[in-house]
C-alpha cells in the first residue's frame, strides 16, 4: 500500500550519510574562513564564508558560489567543496544572513531574495578583487533548500554574471503577478509546508533557547528519534515543542558528534531568530519581484541543472515539471535521497554536479560580464 502522509514518508526516508566521499571537518584547512561587510548596505550585514582554491599556482577555472538552507550552515557544502576544488575551480560558501559567523539583522527585508542576491552579487565583486564598475569573471552558482530559491532569483536578477546555475531538492518557483498568503498556499496546494506556518511565527524562536534545546532541536530536524520512536518534526506540523525533550531525544543519523556539536556552537551564535527570519518575508519578496514581472524576467536564460531527490517529501522532484517552461537550457537528474541528499548520497550529487560543470567549462570560454 503506498504511504501518501508525508510526515510518515519524512521518517521513512532516512538514509546514512556518504561514507566513501572525501568532506570537508569543522576545522579544515582546505578552507579559509572569511568575513565581509556587504558596502552600502543599509542592515550591515556582514558575511561569514568559506573560501576554498585549487592547489597549485595556476589561477581557478572558475568560481562557484554555493548557497545553504535550513537549518544549516555554510558546511552543509562539505561533500561537496573537496570535489570542486579538485576541478580547479575556486569555491565561495557563505553563511547565510542570520547563520553561524554572519550577522543576523533585525529587519526581515535584509533576508529577502533580491537583497541576498545583490548582496551576493557584491560578495563576488570583493574575492574577485573587483571595483564598482570593473569587469568581474562571471560564475557558476549553486542552492540547495532555500539556498535553492537564492540561486534561481539570483539568475533572474543577474544573469549577466552567471555561466550557470545550479538547484539540489528546490524546483524553481516562479514569479507571481498576484500574492498567495502562505496560509492559502498550505491549504489549497501544499499542506506538505506546513511547517512553514510555524517557523513563520514566534513559537520556536521563543522556544528554542539555550544549548540544551539548541542542540535537541537541531538532532530533531536532522531526523534524530526519541525514545518513544516519535519524531521531533514533521512537514505538516513542524517542531513539535513538546517533545523536544533533550534527554529523550537520540543521535541523529545525518550528523556524526563532532559535526552535531559543531552546528550547535555556530547556531548558539546568533540564535534561531535569523534562521527563521526567511520564514517570515513572503509578502517582501512578492512585492520586491513585481519589478522582475516589469522587466519581463521570468525565465533562467542560463544553462541550468536541477537535481531532485526521489525521498524528498517537502520538495518532491514532481513540482520541477511544471516549471520546464521557464528555462531556456535544463538539465534534470534525480537521486535515490531524502531531503539531505547532498550528504546521504553524495557521489551521485557531485558526479552530476561535476559533469554538469565541467561541460559548461568546455563550452563556454572565460567569460566576463559587467555589473
Amino acid at each position: 500500500m503506498t504511504n501518501n502522509n508525508p510526515n510518515n514518508s519524512w521518517q521513512s526516508s532516512i538514509m546514512a550519510p556518504s561514507a566513501n566521499v572525501d568532506k570537508l571537518t569543522p576545522t579544515d584547512s582546505r578552507v579559509q574562513h572569511c568575513f565581509y561587510t556587504i558596502p552600502g548596505s543599509k542592515h550591515n550585514v556582514t558575511y561569514h564564508y568559506l573560501l576554498a582554491t585549487p592547489r597549485g599556482s595556476s589561477p581557478p577555472r572558475a568560481t562557484v558560489l554555493l548557497i545553504h538552507g535550513f537549518p544549516d550552515l555554510a558546511f552543509g557544502w562539505r561533500y561537496q567543496v573537496p570535489r570542486l576544488t579538485s576541478m580547479g575551480l575556486r569555491v565561495i560558501v557563505p553563511d547565510m544572513p542570520g547563520y553561524g559567523r554572519s550577522t543576523a539583522p533585525e529587519q526581515l527585508e535584509a533576508y529577502s531574495f533580491k537583497t541576498v542576491a545583490d548582496d551576493l552579487a557584491k560578495l563576488v565583486r570583493h574575492v574577485q578583487g573587483k571595483k564598482e564598475g570593473e569587469e568581474v569573471e562571471k560564475i557558476i552558482i549553486g542552492g540547495h533548500d532555500w539556498g535553492g530559491v537564492v540561486v534561481w532569483r539570483f539568475a533572474l536578477w543577474h544573469p549577466e554574471m552567471l555561466r550557470g546555475v545550479f538547484s539540489v531538492c528546490t524546483p524553481f518557483m516562479a514569479v507571481r503577478d498576484a500574492y498567495l498568503p502562505p496560509e492559502v498556499m498550505v491549504e489549497k496546494r501544499l499542506p506538505n509546508f506546513g511547517y512553514q506556518l510555524q517557523f513563520g511565527r514566534t513559537e520556536v524562536d521563543e522556544f528554542v533557547v539555550g544549548r540544551e534545546r539548541m542542540e535537541a532541536f537541531l538532532r530533531g530536524v536532522y531526523r534524530a528519534r526519541r525514545d518513544d520512536r516519535k519524531p521531533v518534526f514533521t512537514p505538516t506540523h513542524g517542531v513539535h515543542l513538546d517533545r523536544l525533550e533533550p534527554e529523550r531525544i537520540g543521535q541523529s543519523p545525518l550528523l556524526d558528534k563532532e559535526e552535531i556539536e559543531f552546528y550547535t556552537e555556530e547556531y548558539l551564535r546568533n540564535g534561531i531568530r535569523g534562521p527563521l527570519c526567511w520564514y517570515k518575508t513572503a509578502k517582501i519578496n512578492f512585492e520586491e519581484e513585481l519589478e522582475l514581472l516589469k522587466l519581463g524576467r521570468i525565465r533562467v536564460t542560463v544553462p541550468a541543472l536541477y537535481i531532485g531527490a526521489k525521498r524528498d517529501v517537502v520538495l518532491p522532484p514532481v513540482l520541477m515539471d511544471v516549471m520546464e517552461e521557464y528555462f531556456d537550457d535544463l538539465v534534470r537528474h534525480e537521486v535515490d535521497g531524502s531531503h539531505w541528499a547532498l550528504w546521504e548520497v553524495a557521489e551521485d550529487c557531485n558526479r552530476y554536479i561535476a559533469g554538469w560543470v565541467e561541460k559548461l567549462l568546455k563550452e563556454q570560454k572565460p567569460l566576463k560580464a559587467s555589473i
